[in-house]
């Protein structure tokens, strides 16, 4: 009996825990429906029958709480629910994370550690399934055990049309596995209908003559969120930043216009945002991307390729094969191996922003024979946020990056910094004032009447840092020597300066390919 009350208090804390990381609040959620479920049966069943069942119920319970665990990990990192069809391919990007952040020896550490952990609370669940036999309790426990069976089933019926009989009882493992399962119905229902939309798409790309002969460069900055410039404590720092930018930009005789549009995501996966720019749909999944890649609807790089420009990206953060880069068709991509950086990588960051735009200038975009379409990323703003560099004044001073070994050792270890919320939150906020001020002083520089800069975040950073409540929106900076560039996006609610009037969205990314065309293209 003592082991069969042990698996009932193990099953019921593994298939709650998910929900209190989810949701907090301990005191409302303490009984796990499943855990009294399955404990009566084991008990009303036959000793010795059903063989099957034991690895079939621990392997349901394993998947239950693996779900679990990764919904509510989903939510904090993401700020939406897990999708396992969609989101799975993820694993290979959480351990880059790791192996970046941890260095790789330590990474596989880490996920072996995690395998394990897995693989030992399954053994135990066996075992237990396995010792709560009837023949270990007895068959005075069988009736009361069969009320628990018959209760905990009602109890799950009216959970399944919604209803809550018992306030502090939950159904975890039925909630969740429901939901994946409808998530999977609903993704394969809208595959249907986004390959139909790709299938129908146009296949010609537009040309834009209203930007033939300048520059138009696209630069990303790394989990830069509107959150950050309207929410404390960010916006202490970011925003006297942006004050500043505005002061050197105009002194510098260049115009700018400041907007926010939403983001497809937020925390993470920027390619998704970057194919929403691009390709003026939408992509918010793994899935809409491959099949974007894949169909022959045009991008902004056919479009400019069209106008005669000669397009590139520059992704200082990809270090394995991208064959999407080769499927958007850019002419020259310069990923972090094709970078000659002498200089140490900073944890997950491969280099920093400010080489980014020194080597962009100095070793891509000179000389100057053709005009220019570039998709540029700039890292530093990634997580974990240290170290935070300081901008050096002196461009030439960036040379091949060995300047930046001085700060090789610098700041905390990620593993210790994260120890802190509120100071992970204060790095955060730094480590974007670094990318904005390296931004300004290059533009400052070389920016000119003939280039339409267009500086914008990819997307908010995890609800973890900045708040659950915070939205998908991110600013979008439109900096040009020449004023009349900005005009159309001034007429579309844009406002002078580098603050945005408020943190609520005028248009989606994907607006922004439309945008261009209607304003400058035939």
């Amino acid at each position: 009996m003592l082991r069969l009350l042990g698996l009932a208090v193990l099953l019921n804390l593994l298939l709650l825990l998910p929900l209190w990381l989810r949701f907090g609040e301990i005191a409302t959620r303490w009984v796990a429906l499943e855990a009294v479920l399955l404990t009566a049966l084991l008990v009303v069943l036959p000793a010795g029958r059903l063989p099957w069942l034991r690895p079939l119920l621990t392997v349901t319970v394993l998947v239950a709480v693996l779900a679990g665990l990764g919904d509510a990990a989903t939510h904090l990192a993401f700020g939406r629910s897990l999708n396992l069809y969609l989101d799975l391919p993820l694993l290979r990007s959480v351990f880059h994370l790791l192996e970046g952040n941890l260095g790789t020896w330590l990474a596989w550490v880490v996920s072996l550690a995690a395998l394990l952990l897995v693989g030992l609370i399954g053994w135990v669940l066996n075992r237990g399934f396995r010792d709560g036999q009837r023949q270990a309790t007895g068959a005075a426990a069988v009736p009361v055990a069969a009320l628990l069976l018959v209760a905990s089933t009602a109890l799950m019926a009216a959970q399944w049309h919604h209803q809550r009989w018992l306030p502090v009882a939950r159904a975890p493992a039925m909630d969740t596995l429901r939901f994946q399962g409808e998530q999977l119905v609903e993704t394969h229902r809208a595959h249907r209908d986004f390959s139909a939309r790709m299938a129908a798409a146009p296949t010609r790309a537009t040309a834009l003559p209203g930007l033939a002969g300048r520059d138009v460069l696209l630069v990303f900055v790394e989990s830069y969120g509107a959150s950050a410039v309207f929410d404390a404590p960010f916006a202490e720092v970011v925003a006297p930043r942006l004050d500043e930018m505005a002061e050197r930009l105009a002194t510098a005789g260049l115009s700018v216009a400041t907007g926010v549009l939403e983001a497809p995501i937020r925390g993470g996966q920027s390619w998704l945002a970057h194919a929403s720019a691009l390709g003026g749909l939408e992509i918010d999944n793994a899935l809409w991307y491959r099949l974007m890649l894949a169909s022959e609807r045009p991008t902004l790089v056919d479009d400019f390729r069209a106008t005669g420009h000669r397009t590139l990206t520059v992704m200082p953060a990809i270090t394995l094969a991208w064959p999407e880069g080769e499927a958007y068709g850019f002419d020259e991509i310069h990923a972090a191996a094709d970078i000659d950086y002498a200089g140490p990588p900073l944890n997950w960051v491969t280099m920093p922003d400010q080489f980014t735009l020194h080597h962009f200038e100095q070793r891509i975009r000179q000389p100057r024979e053709a005009p220019l379409f570039a998709q540029i990323a700039l890292i530093s703003s990634h997580a974990p946020w240290t170290p935070i560099l300081p901008v050096l004044d002196d461009w030439d001073a960036v040379g091949d990056g060995s300047v930046f070994h001085r700060w090789a050792d610098a700041g905390e270890p990620p593993d210790v910094l994260w120890q802190d919320m509120a100071r992970v939150r204060d790095h955060y906020a730094r480590s974007l004032d670094y990318a904005l001020e390296a931004s300004a002083r290059w533009a400052e520089a070389f920016v000119d009447d003939d280039t339409l800069l267009i500086l914008l975040g990819d997307h908010p950073a995890a609800p973890l840092i900045i708040g659950e409540e915070a939205g998908f929106g991110v600013p979008v900076h439109v900096i040009s020597g020449d004023a009349a560039l900005l005009a159309p996006f001034l007429a579309r609610g844009f406002v002078a300066g580098m603050r945005p009037a408020s943190d609520e969205a005028s248009a989606a990314l994907d607006a922004l390919r439309n945008w261009l065309h209607e304003d400058f293209g035939p």
